[in-house]
């Protein structure tokens, strides 16, 4: 994923650290677009105060559920296929933030393999 080799050496703690800030702000950028299409959604097709939009678009996109009951099919609809993309968004921020530390974590492991493999291969110590 960042061009690394599998022989390649664990990046500094400098760089891990401006990678995994970058995820953070990716996963925060498609929350804020995600919200800002429920509100509005919520506004526009269900009728409600942009406050009200925003709560029911945080609430299902943090996997709450609604908060307002909807009237308007079209409103009804609009709510389950934001509620089924929340649940994407959800799932897919969480990879991006997650990403970098399972990954810094499966490449330190396979160092480790190889540094042992190394020392099978040199004989034993003394």
């Amino acid at each position: 994923m960042f061009g690394l080799t599998s022989q390649a050496p664990l990046a500094p703690r400098e760089v891990f650290i401006r990678r995994l800030i970058g995820s953070v702000l990716l996963a925060f950028g498609v929350i804020v677009v995600s919200l800002g299409i429920g509100m509005t959604g919520y506004h526009w097709l269900a009728g409600l105060g942009w406050v009200d939009a925003f709560l029911n678009a945080s609430m299902i996109l943090g996997g709450m559920g609604p908060v307002n009951v909807l009237d308007g099919t079209l409103a009804k609809l609009f709510a389950g296929v934001y509620a089924l993309f929340s649940g994407l968004v959800l799932v897919g921020a969480t990879g991006l933030v997650l990403g970098p530390i399972l990954h810094r974590m499966l490449h330190k492991f396979h160092l480790d393999d190889i540094d042992l493999a190394d020392d099978d291969r040199q004989g034993p110590r003394m």
